[in-house]
């Protein structure tokens, strides 16, 4: 039997997102420092006759798997790059964990792991190099979650400096299961040239240090969301009552937000609470990738 590859696509986390500038092209310039959690969806690939794919989990009703899928478009665009280099077909099981269109970057860290996996599937080793410039043309966000690291992302998302890991950092994550669509976010937004984030400190020694840092950043995107899904702002109010926590936030262009803890117990204690509080929506505690 062919060997499956499997790894975790991990969910990105905008702990602050400042909309700098709007480029001709309608591109939005962003200046954000994104982490990763450990959790995320689940992706398995392995040789097969055709290429295939088959989408289970949590949220797997609310995915396509036809070529709207980005998981979809990274196999025929690395197919296209690297021609020869795959078996005939490749047999890819994704399970879906992550809400959809939650500003967690799921489908783009899905596209990205697919790429890491392709990579290794591949007959010839591929140049890092070449997998970020395909994973560039996939989508703006690819090219994050393909590094799949602490990292502040400038422009587009195409300039992305690593940094040095976080201290242990947990967050637990809250969505009301209600997609937010980016566009809209976007059209929404009364200002595009806003000023971008304060200079980072390397590293970041406590989390207590990390908090007063982003005590000064935003997310832009923050309030033309809650204009078009008001339950975001009580989400807010919500994680900001719990115990422990240092910053409450949404992620990306949302609706999911977090909250940013110092301890595992904090976070989980906090998680519990939440569940309670807004019984129904999508909650869970993680830890921030250690790189």
């Amino acid at each position: 039997m062919e060997a499956v590859l499997t790894e975790i696509a991990p969910a990105k986390i905008n702990l602050a997102l400042h909309v700098t500038g709007q480029r001709e092209d309608g591109f939005h310039t962003l200046h954000s420092l994104c982490v990763f959690a450990q959790l995320g969806d689940q992706i398995s690939i392995s040789p097969a006759a055709r290429d295939d794919l088959e989408i289970t989990g949590p949220f797997a009703n609310d995915l396509s798997a036809g070529r709207s899928n980005l998981v979809v478009r990274a196999v025929e665009k690395f197919r296209a790059r690297f021609p020869g280099q795959l078996p005939d077909g490749v047999s890819i099981a994704l399970e879906k964990h992550l809400p959809v269109a939650a500003g967690l970057g799921g489908g783009s860290a899905d596209a990205a792991s697919v790429l890491r996996l392709l990579a290794q599937l591949s007959s010839n080793p591929i140049d890092d190099a070449d997998l970020f410039d395909l994973a560039a043309r996939l989508g703006a966000d690819v090219p994050m979650c393909l590094l799949s690291r602490t990292c502040e992302v400038m422009g587009i998302g195409e300039h992305i400096r690593p940094l040095q890991p976080l201290p242990p950092t947990y967050l637990v994550l809250v969505n009301p299961l209600a997609p937010v669509a980016t566009a809209d976010v976007f059209k929404r937004l009364q200002r595009r040239d806003n000023s971008p984030m304060p200079s980072l400190p390397e590293p970041f020694d406590r989390v207590a240090m990390l908090s007063l840092w982003l005590a000064d950043t935003r997310n832009d995107l923050e309030a033309p969301a809650i204009e078009i899904f008001p339950a975001i702002r009580s989400i807010l109010d919500a994680i900001a009552a719990t115990q422990g926590v240092t910053l409450a936030r949404m992620s990306g262009s949302g609706a999911t937000c977090f909250g940013l803890y110092g301890s595992a117990a904090a976070a989980h204690q906090a998680a519990h609470d939440l569940r309670e509080r807004l019984s129904g929506y999508w909650v869970a505690a993680t830890p921030v990738l250690q790189d």
